[in-house]
């Protein structure tokens, strides 16, 4: 039986509208789609051609193999794929390079709109260095002319964008479609879960269809991590596992810079500390690359740097996926132990981190929700385009939300704010905390109508009638990718 396709509609009406274009224009469309391993992407194109009904074939390369093997793997899956009208049309002996493939390719094409799809791109880039040139004057002179949806998946992100590129040979030929993981809400719909539950799922999962598929329905967080603890095999643990081996399958610096971010360092000299060695802390000058490498190019790691009218220093750095930052914190103890046959102290290892790791990483989530509810309207600062954090070199204090108009350095501060993602109430001690640090936030010159709470157990009654301008819950986060 099948496994459920969830959410997606956007990226389905996306593609549809290409295929349609093809259909009513008689000509080829090109598309890019780069996301991080496991975000669905195979499953997404599968998905679509299944639904579609047109001829198709689907090829996935082989990373390692060489051209010859990659060639030969393309021809076989030509040959037994829905495109040609007859199988025996394509040469049964597989051509030597890419340019005759694409000759094959071209010469079985229905007159009928119909779908080519390449999976894994870039590993077909490192094994043929002419393999970016074959295929754009393969579209250009035999492709481009014809009724095919051409679709080009890569979860190298950075080689998918360059592949694109001003100085790169396929420039101007394919649209591009970033697919990121499911939103919260998506999450939320495909297991049956409230909004507090749906939030923390989304939160362990990454968003990744590769976890949901896993999750029984309407189960909340912690008791499908607890029953997952008993199976070391769990997508919860082989999804992350499969990702940091994909990425960094050698014990690096780079790897270490990650794990040090991932056990809960952020700012550069800490990371240094523990990303060393017993001759001393990292230096910036190795750090400093690597830090840009991975957030820029390999997009493991988001760096933040304090919002506010001013520059501000120094950049906090965190894991961007959260499922990776739950594994990288708490997941891979926990499995250890699971692999060991201690599923109830694997268990007890993420308990115990649990409150902690859910309450730093549900901020950006809630930073990505405020900004959807400006841009939506509907919102106590619609002018609000960016929202990010606040803090000083001391850390003292430390500003959760602070809406502006632009970043990094912000013409105007619209409001400042605090996250509470515990079990008590946002009290009046904690509106008091928020107002004091507030007004260290160069920029921020607002009352109480220019603070805004977050809180997992909402407020008490002396916060509601404070005039604050803004508090949300758990349903008013998840809302606003419902909106």
């Amino acid at each position: 039986m099948p496994t459920p396709f969830v959410g997606r509609q956007s990226e389905l009406a996306l593609l549809r509208k290409r295929l349609e274009r093809v259909s009513r224009q008689g000509a080829g469309v090109a598309v890019a789609i780069r996301g991080r391993r496991q975000v669905g992407k195979s499953r997404l194109v599968q998905e679509f051609c299944d639904r579609a009904g047109r001829p198709y074939v689907f090829f996935t390369a082989t990373k390692g193999a060489s051209s010859v093997e990659g060639i030969a793997d393309f021809m076989t899956e030509l040959r037994e794929s829905s495109l040609p009208a007859d199988p025996e049309l394509v040469p049964k002996t597989a051509p030597t390079n890419w340019p005759d493939a694409f000759r094959s390719l071209a010469a079985v094409l229905p007159t009928s709109p119909s779908i080519v799809v390449v999976d894994e791109l870039p590993w077909l880039a490192e094994q043929d260095s002419v393999f970016d040139g074959a295929l754009q004057t393969a579209w250009d002179r035999l492709l481009a002319d014809r009724p095919v949806l051409l679709l080009l998946l890569g979860s190298d992100l950075h080689m998918m964008e360059r592949f694109t590129a001003y100085d790169r040979p396929f420039y101007g030929r394919a649209d591009s479609l970033v697919l990121g993981p499911l939103d919260p809400a998506e999450t939320g719909n495909a297991l049956g879960l409230d909004a507090v539950d749906a939030l923390d799922a989304h939160l362990v999962s990454g968003g990744l269809p590769g976890i949901l598929r896993a999750w029984p329905h309407s189960t909340p967080a912690l008791d499908f991590i607890k029953a997952e603890c008993a199976d070391p095999a769990s997508p919860l643990f082989g999804v992350p596992e499969s990702a940091l081996l994909a990425e960094f399958p050698a014990p690096d610096q780079a790897r270490r810079v990650l794990e040090a971010v991932g056990s809960g360092d952020r700012t550069h000299a800490n990371i240094a500390a523990t990303a060393g060695s017993q001759s001393g802390a990292l230096p910036s000058g190795i750090l400093s690359p690597l830090l840009r490498r991975l957030t820029d190019e390999k997009r493991v790691l988001a760096a933040d740097a304090p919002l506010s009218t001013r520059p501000g220093r120094p950049a906090l750095y965190r894991v961007a996926d959260t499922n990776l930052r739950l594994y990288l914190a708490a997941l891979r103890s926990a499995q250890e132990l699971s692999r060991r046959g201690r599923p109830e102290a694997a268990y007890r290892v993420v308990e115990r981190r649990w409150a902690a790791w859910r309450g730093r990483a549900v901020e950006p989530l809630i930073r990505q929700a405020m900004e959807l509810a400006a841009a939506s309207g509907e919102f106590p600062w619609p002018d609000t385009e960016v929202v990010g954090g606040w803090w000083n070199r001391q850390f003292s204090p430390e500003i959760d939300l602070v809406g502006a108009d632009r970043s990094p350095v912000a013409q105007t501060v619209f409001f400042a704010g605090s996250v509470k993602w515990l079990s008590s109430p946002f009290d009046r001690h904690d509106l008091t905390a928020l107002s004091q640090s507030a007004a260290a936030v160069s920029g921020f010159t607002g009352d109480a109508a220019g603070l805004a709470v977050v809180s997992l157990s909402g407020t008490t009654d002396q916060v509601a009638q404070s005039g604050v301008g803004l508090v949300w819950d758990a349903h008013d986060v998840l809302s606003a990718w419902r909106s």
